[in-house]
């Protein structure tokens, strides 16, 4: 039997917890990013179609929508404990698929079951860190939760690179090193505190429930072009500009690709955490010209070639991506009631992750009639257009109200 104090002796410091709960969610989307540089490696190796890069970009988008539909508030019945290790368990089986990846199918896979992984956890991960976190660490805390998936989208694209740049076994020494850090992660959240007690309803949660309530529903059905044009430009960033890079710019550098992805969702993680002063309206504005404008400047810079204007306009719409995603978010947060949040927050994952990822494959699709200069061109004016469509409902929003 067990003693009380046992319990205690096994159970870390609040702040380590806080501090490791951090590090592994961070961790697990620097494992998302990870395999963009790598997939234009892959290509070349195995000579699949482009097509079927993008869809193994975006496998993940869509496992990681599947998941966090299904088990988002699973952890709010079972405890954070038993879904973060699942999670992590899950996560680190897909970086032992992608060390050992033979072809392009194994990676599809592995992409989506590290999708499923990370859409299982993020919601526990938000609740773990904020609540190991110590009184005077709340603000921080929510300041983490928040910036962390793209702050780790961008280093994992950074340092992939770096490794593809470097090294002729970057694949084997990338997915190596994330599955021992996952280890380690299953660690901390295995031996930290549970925060909350395990409560009827779990089979229910499962049942994804997508449900926009009728408080909110001007505003969410305002931001929808923003949100819409604000993850295509995301998809579009992560999933085809090694390509671009390669086949326009004719630039065949690992680090390149890794430092070029990184510019957006670096800046998207500064723009979230920067911009928390403006009012919620004006956060959004502010994102959907960022979205406007950077992606016009990608596409100056695409049409003729130019690196510093993708660079550029991935700084202008990484700001945008960041400042729209918090802004609608603090819009239509408080126009829910708590029990209505969990549907809410669904239809948004809904279109964000189907933006991320549907455009991206149909795309690919595309790139072989058409050229991938004029799929590129296309899918920058689709974004300009809902981007331009979402400001457009903003200000009618904003105006209707006064």
């Amino acid at each position: 039997m067990i003693t009380e104090p046992a319990r205690v002796r096994r159970t870390l410091a609040a702040s380590t917890a806080f501090a490791g709960s951090a590090a592994a969610f961070a961790a697990l989307y620097v494992a998302a990013g990870a395999p963009t540089p790598l997939l234009v490696v892959y290509e070349q190796e195995w000579h699949f179609p482009a097509w079927v890069l993008t869809v193994a970009f975006a496998s993940y988008a869509l496992g990681l929508l599947a998941a966090l539909l299904v088990a988002g508030s699973l952890s709010d019945h079972v405890g954070r404990r038993p879904v973060l290790i699942g999670s992590l368990a899950v996560e680190l089986g897909a970086m032992l698929m992608f060390v050992f990846a033979s072809d392009i199918g194994w990676v599809i896979a592995a992409r989506t079951i590290q999708g499923i992984a990370t859409g299982a956890a993020t919601s526990a991960f938000s609740a773990s860190v904020v609540e190991h976190a110590p009184e005077h660490r709340k603000k921080l805390a929510t300041i983490i939760a928040g910036i962390a998936p793209a702050g780790g989208l961008g280093l994992g694209a950074l340092l992939t690179g770096a490794a593809v740049q470097f090294s002729d076994h970057a694949s084997a020494l990338v997915f190596t090193a994330l599955a021992v850090i996952m280890v380690v992660g299953t660690g901390f959240a295995a031996f930290s505190a549970e925060t909350v007690s395990p409560r009827p309803g779990a089979m229910r949660s499962l049942i994804p429930r997508v449900s926009i309530p009728e408080a909110a529903r001007r505003e969410f059905l305002a931001s929808a072009p923003v949100h819409m044009a604000a993850w295509m430009l995301a998809g579009l960033f992560m999933g085809l500009v090694p390509t671009i890079l390669r086949d326009l710019l004719g630039l065949h550098s690992g680090l390149l690709n890794g430092a070029t992805v990184f510019v957006q969702p670096a800046a998207a993680a500064v723009a979230g955490l920067a911009l928390g002063g403006l009012t919620p309206r004006r956060t959004i504005f502010v994102g959907g010209a960022g979205v406007l404008l950077g992606t016009v400047v990608n596409m100056t810079g695409v049409a003729t070639a130019t690196l510093p204007l993708l660079w550029l306009g991935g700084l202008i719409g990484g700001v945008g991506v960041g400042a729209s995603f918090s802004g609608a978010l603090r819009t239509i947060t408080p126009l829910a009631q708590p029990h209505q949040r969990a549907g809410l927050f669904a239809a948004v994952y809904l279109i964000a992750y189907l933006s991320f990822g549907v455009p991206a494959i149909v795309a690919g699709l595309l790139i072989a009639p058409l050229g991938l200069l004029h799929t590129v061109l296309g899918y920058g004016a689709v974004i300009i257009a809902a981007a331009a469509l979402g400001l457009l409902a903003q200000y009618r929003t904003h105006t209707g109200h006064r």
